[in-house]
């Protein structure tokens, strides 16, 4: 199977350097809806290159949704909703927005690249349950559509680049830490649940390029994390 991973588009708070992971979530900004757009007018050329697209699937929060509402109907596709792929809960750091909550929300997921799945996000949760749940979301949509499927997820920074650094077979979590992955940032990968999953290509700035990059350096998962 082919997992086009896409991060959402911009929201207002990514704009205003917030943590935000709690369903429904905000909205995108004018630029996320350019972002949107973009991704539905160049998606098709760069990523699919010709082959269809079989499903299209979004996390809890809205911002998903909304960023690939423009592609679905492009391709007369459905979007169909997750429930494990949303982005790593912030807990007791919900809403915040200063460097220091930002420092204690990575700091266990930090260890979780360590090997320390059993760190725990204040008033939230463990790393063992994160990567559970994203894993049963993509094992859910190979299930659906067997190996040869190509489809479209729509996640989140955090959760995209802890899973992808420590379920990929070819990434550490040095590597997802340390490359950007803005908004409409796209990771493609092969596999399978039971064969593995390999990354093939990490592009990491905005589809439609740096043009349609955050005007201000706010966004707080969207550069590196290290």
């Amino acid at each position: 199977m082919r997992i086009l991973l896409v991060r959402h588009a911009q929201t207002t708070a990514n704009a205003g350097g917030e943590l935000s992971t709690v369903a429904p979530g905000p909205s995108l900004t004018a630029l996320g809806r350019e972002q949107a757009d973009a991704l539905a007018s160049v998606f098709v050329d760069e990523h699919l290159q010709g082959r269809p697209l079989d499903g299209v699937y979004v996390s809890t929060l809205v911002r998903t949704t909304q960023t690939i509402e423009p592609l679905a109907r492009l391709l007369d596709l459905p979007i169909v909703q997750l429930d494990g792929t949303h982005e790593i809960e912030a807990g007791d750091f919900e809403g915040s927005t200063d460097s220091e909550s930002m420092a204690a929300y990575l700091a266990p997921i930090r260890r979780w690249a360590q090997g320390d799945l059993g760190a725990t996000i204040p008033g939230a949760y463990d790393g063992t349950h994160f990567l559970a749940r994203f894993d049963g979301s993509l094992a859910q949509v190979h299930a659906t559509h067997g190996d040869d499927a190509v489809v479209v997820v729509v996640s989140h920074a955090g959760a995209m680049r802890v899973w992808l650094g420590g379920r990929t077979e070819n990434l550490d979590p040095a590597f997802s830490a340390a490359h950007r992955l803005e908004n409409t940032g796209v990771v493609e990968l092969d596999g399978s649940p039971s064969d593995g999953w390999r990354v093939v290509r990490w592009q990491g700035e905005p589809i439609g390029g740096d043009a349609l990059a955050e005007a201000v350096d706010s966004d707080p998962l969207g550069e590196t994390v290290l």
